[in-house]
């Protein structure tokens, strides 16, 4: 198998996802801008949200897949059905009874989760409603992760990859077909997203009966390889989640800004996880089970050359991407939400929080390639360790960031936590000699910080110099911003190349 096509595949598939993401969030913003109703549905969706970050974009796969691909190799095809008939009968358990608890402690997780709007009876109320409504996603989502695992472990990456597009065509057609049927409109976005959740798991069933790995969901408290999942999905999950718990606590801080600081956070991390859902969780999707099998086999020579181009490949993305976040947040902002409803002012503040969330991309995306370093090796604690403190760093930069900064101060904080966390997983690795870099790092480096250099004096260059509004009319916005990406990618690829840098050099092999 060829990892850098396989990568292509994967990071294409979710090219569509997030620009479906991107119409979606635009419609959204369009019809119901950035308010009371719009707080209170992403307040609503933020746990279900959570969850699907967490177990779609790799954490649930980080305790489940050494186990699956485990079987799969030494015990066979019936042992490996039975396996999975028990890890779905009791998953789906444990999901029927959180669904429940969570639909009839709605208030009470509202109160936890975004203590302003006790403040406000009707905005708890229609929060209420809609958590009740979007609750069951979870129940769906995890389901269908279970499945994204089966089918990446039989390297069949394209279908987990093109599943969550689902979610994004039952947003758009709920929201454009049926808003004018519900009271208060906003509604329509919960019944979205249960929509959604269903399309998404029903996807994939007929895949893995082609796999014919998909038996009867059966009870089997007895079974050992079901409680080693469960021991290590726990810390599994937190240790890569860190940033998306830290994004459920700043909502608690939000929530007592002024009206809107949700939604104008909700839309600046929507385009952050355009690169790093592009990059960071699609390397993470094919790098687990090769570097699950290098782990099993103690080729530690392999395992390090492959998270070393791992790393590269993510230094080699994720570092334009920042710059080019930063450089172009008013234009993107301008050209996806700036129409009806989501006027300048929404436009600019959404504008500060993506220029702080920018900061962290690289540690978000490197979060991804680096903790399956750990997982792949079943260590548990270390990741876990580092991400207590990360968590409790996150937390401190909040109290000292909100005050001066306000919501673009929180978004900053959530960035230099996923610096924080990639730098100490990166420590760990190397001081354990888990992962030692080449002799031509540095140089790699030099050439990249040049390349960057050349795309960001084009990109400011032609922001100076073009006669662009970004008031006009919705194309001229959308042809300007192409014109800009298209400018940046080219100068930033030509560079590279001039210095020496050619693709051949990111080709890499795995059986």
């Amino acid at each position: 198998m060829n990892l850098l096509k396989a990568l292509a595949k994967v990071s294409s598939m979710t090219l569509v996802s997030r620009m479906l993401g991107f119409v979606r969030d635009a419609i959204i913003a369009r019809v119901f801008g950035a308010g009371m109703a719009t707080d209170a549905f992403f307040v609503a969706f933020k746990l279900p949200n959570l969850l699907r970050r967490i177990f779609a974009e790799g954490a649930f796969s980080q305790a489940f897949v050494p186990v699956l691909a485990e079987y799969k190799v030494q015990r066979g095809e019936d042992a490996t059905r039975r396996f999975l008939s028990h890890i779905a009968g009791t998953l789906t358990l444990v999901l029927i009874v959180v669904t429940a608890l969570g639909m009839l402690a709605a208030p009470v997780i509202i109160w936890i989760s975004a203590p302003g709007f006790a403040h406000d009876p009707e905005k708890m109320a229609l929060t209420g409603q809609l958590l009740r409504i979007t609750f069951p996603y979870i129940l769906f989502i995890s389901l269908s992760s279970l499945a994204s695992s089966v089918l990446n472990t039989w390297n069949r990456f394209s279908v987990p990859a093109f599943t969550p597009t689902l979610l994004n065509v039952s947003f758009i057609l709920c929201a454009l077909l049926l808003t004018p049927y519900f009271h208060p409109p906003v509604l329509v976005l919960g019944w979205a997203v249960f929509i959604g959740g269903i399309a998404q798991l029903f996807y994939q069933l007929p895949h893995l009966k082609k796999l014919d790995m998909l038996p009867m969901p059966r009870l089997d408290l007895k079974d050992a390889a079901v409680w080693r999942v469960v021991r290590q999905m726990g810390p599994a999950i937190f240790g890569v989640s860190i940033a998306q718990i830290s994004l459920v606590i700043n909502t608690i801080f939000a929530s007592f800004l002024v009206s809107g600081s949700v939604s104008w956070m909700y839309y600046a991390d929507r385009l952050m996880e355009f690169p790093t859902g592009i990059l960071g969780v699609a390397l993470g999707t094919i790098l687990l089970p090769s570097l699950s099998r290098h782990a099993a086999s103690d080729s530690s020579e392999e395992f390090s050359t492959l998270l070393d181009w791992g790393i590269r490949l993510s230094l080699l993305l994720a570092i334009p991407s920042t710059v080019g976040l930063a450089i172009l947040s008013q234009p993107l902002i301008a050209t996806l939400f700036m129409y009806g409803k989501f006027n300048a002012h929404d436009a600019l503040m959404t504008q500060q929080a993506l220029i702080a969330y920018a900061i962290g991309l690289l540690g978000l995306i490197l979060v991804k390639v680096l903790a399956p370093g750990f997982y792949a090796r079943q260590n548990i604690k270390t990741p876990v360790k580092i991400a207590l403190f990360t968590l409790a760093a996150t937390q401190l930069m909040n109290l000292a960031f909100i005050v001066p900064f306000k919501h673009a101060g929180l978004s900053l904080s959530i960035g230099l936590g996923a610096c924080l966390n990639a730098a100490l997983l990166y420590y760990q690795l190397r001081k354990h000699g888990i992962y030692r870099p080449k002799a031509t790092l540095g140089g790699f480096l030099l050439r990249l910080a040049a390349a960057v250099a050349v795309m960001a004096l084009v990109l400011l260059a032609l922001l100076h110099w073009l006669p662009i509004n970004w008031h006009g009319l919705s194309y001229h916005r959308a042809a300007w911003l192409l014109l800009l990406v298209v400018a940046g990618a080219i100068s930033y690829f030509a560079a590279l190349f001039l210095l020496g840098m050619r693709p051949q050099q990111f080709m890499r092999r795995e059986l």
